[in-house]
């Protein structure tokens, strides 16, 4: 299989786990930094070009893996899957409803298949809480949280942008787990500081509550963290995962039990690579996948309408 990489900003991180895969031919990157295709050309001896119609117009490339700015998503899916490609598509797949749909639109229309990096569906502790409610490990699931704490070092993740650009993970996992969301409520405040926000939605079920929490407010010493509680009928699990300015990862997951706390050891894995290899996996075998657009689309849905709700101002009230 041969794959076209748009992009050499996080898509580079991309190259490298694909040039470790197997089943995989070319690799041809497309960007506009010489200096960062030329690193990649020596390193990975992959193919480099300037022209992305090299890769476009390039009979002989399978899949185009989008890792350009979110804006262009769009359009250069569209226009892969014009010309033959299947798409993989970096998270979020794009900021408008209409974008996301006539994205779906021309997948029917081309006969291709598009892919979202929703990896968080491959990170082993939210795997876990998701096969644990599934299987009813310790009964029934009564209520989570799931939270993502960042200091403001990744740009604008202020209210009119945080939902798609840091909670838009979160919403993949929870409408993974339970479904499109159809009632909640929003708060949320900029605490006066702009590109900064921190967000609170609270969903309800009839059988199941769950909250998000997500802030680019903290501290530049506050390690960018990530983590959730559920608590079910017999038990409860707890999982922080923190990475420090030092590169510095500590993740732990609790399970208390009648038994008492242990300290649960999952498997290691790599959530992005996983997640590539995934899908590269669903379109050889020609089965349906987890990280289709249909599955995106949800989470999106979702992310655009608690962004509504806060430049409204009308936190309380039914989104639909």
């Amino acid at each position: 299989m041969n794959i076209g990489v748009l992009g050499t900003g996080f898509g580079a991180y991309h190259v490298e786990l694909l040039s470790k895969m197997k089943h995989i031919g070319r690799i041809v990157v497309f960007g506009r930094n010489e200096v960062k295709l030329q690193k990649l050309q020596e390193e990975l001896k992959v193919e480099v070009t300037t022209d992305i119609a090299d890769i476009l117009f390039d009979a002989d490339i399978d899949v185009i893996d989008i890792c350009l700015p979110t804006p262009l998503h769009k359009h250069y899916a569209i226009e892969a899957l014009k010309n033959g490609k299947h798409v993989f598509c970096e998270t979020p797949v794009c900021y408008e409803m209409a974008d996301a749909l006539e994205m779906q639109q021309a997948a029917a229309q081309y006969g291709r298949r598009i892919f979202i990096n929703q990896f968080i569906k491959f990170d082993p502790a939210y795997r876990y809480l998701y096969e644990s409610v599934h299987q009813q490990k310790y009964g029934k699931l009564l209520s989570f949280s799931l939270t993502r704490e960042t200091s403001p070092m990744w740009g604008d993740l202020g209210l009119d942008s945080i939902t798609t650009n840091l909670m838009i993970h979160d919403l993949d996992f929870l409408t993974w787990l339970l479904g499109a969301a159809d009632k909640f409520t929003v708060w949320g405040t900029n605490a006066g500081k702009d590109g900064e926000a921190l967000v609170r939605v609270f969903f309800e079920q009839s059988d199941v509550s769950a909250e998000i929490l997500v802030s680019s407010q903290m501290p530049e010493t506050y390690p960018f963290t990530v983590g959730y509680e559920a608590f079910f009928e017999h038990a409860k699990l707890i999982f922080r995962e923190s990475d420090d300015i030092k590169g510095v990862i500590e993740s732990t997951l609790y399970e208390y039990t009648s038994s008492g706390r242990e300290v649960l050891i999952l498997e290691k894995a790599n959530p992005y690579e996983q997640s590539i290899e995934y899908a590269l996996q669903c379109l050889h075998e020609g089965s349906e996948s987890l990280l289709s657009l249909n599955n995106a689309i949800e989470a999106l849905e979702i992310a655009i309408e608690i962004k509504n709700r806060l430049a409204w101002g009308n936190v309380l009230l039914h989104p639909y």
